[in-house]
């Protein structure tokens, strides 16, 4: 168990699977609130902070993806989506979505315990105070390592607990290129091309919020057939 107490958001249109997953994480340790569909999940978190939400993707009215964009726009709480499609493109639009990791149905309970686990575990402990932290600073930003923390400026910008995970990687190694295939192992993910595929995704969402121009990145920049680098001169 990696938080005492997380609290858990499982958003599943099928009342027997929702109940049985709040049931199974109540056990393990979890404080979890269920909800039906988007629009209950929606009114949930204008009341509730949350520490990481298990979201299905095919549900009636607003879907699972359309969710998570929402949740983006207002939240870096990790999202977990579960899913029934096993195509490359359905997980690369929750990917884009703003989705931190997925889980293909049907999948065993203790699956979706260690991926949440992990999530967690990535995810900066905001109340701790180490004392002096670790800063990189390249043009207007300031990245804390120890925090997890990204300023422009003096001004914050959220980031989700991938993108997260992302800037400590590449900010432990700047100006130094690390390929797609070692982002993938360092964050956790299982290999193959299709997590590569989805790392791009990531990388695109980052440089979103670094880059005054995407396409043309200053500072997490593509070194053709190296991978990825964080510029900081």
């Amino acid at each position: 168990m990696i938080e005492p107490e997380a609290h858990l958001l499982i958003v599943d249109d099928d009342a027997r699977i929702r109940g049985l997953l709040q049931k199974f994480l109540v056990r393990n340790g979890y404080l979890v609130t269920a909800a039906r569909d988007s629009a209950h999940a929606r009114k949930l978190l204008t009341g509730l902070d949350f520490d990481l939400i298990v979201l299905d993707v095919m549900m009636p009215g607003e879907d699972g993806v359309a969710l998570t964009r929402h949740i983006r726009d207002i939240s870096d709480v990790p999202v977990l989506l579960l899913t029934a499609k096993s195509e490359t493109d359905d997980r690369i639009a929750g990917f884009e979505a703003g989705a931190d990791d997925y889980l293909g149905k049907p999948f065993e309970p203790k699956e979706l315990l260690l991926r949440i686990n992990a999530i967690l575990r990535r995810m900066p402990d905001k109340q701790r105070d180490r004392g002096r932290s670790q800063i990189v600073i390249f043009g207007q930003f300031r990245f804390d390592m120890e925090k997890s923390e990204l300023m422009q400026n003096d001004r914050p910008l959220r980031l989700t607990a991938t993108e997260s995970q992302l800037m400590q990687i590449f900010a432990s190694q700047p100006n130094t290129a690390i390929n797609r295939a070692t982002l993938v192992e360092r964050l956790g993910r299982d290999r193959g091309q299709a997590q590569e595929r989805a790392v791009d995704v990531q990388i695109t969402r980052l440089r979103r919020k670094l880059e005054a121009d995407p396409r043309q990145p200053q500072f997490l920049q593509t070194v053709r057939g190296e991978g990825y680098l964080l510029s900081i001169d």
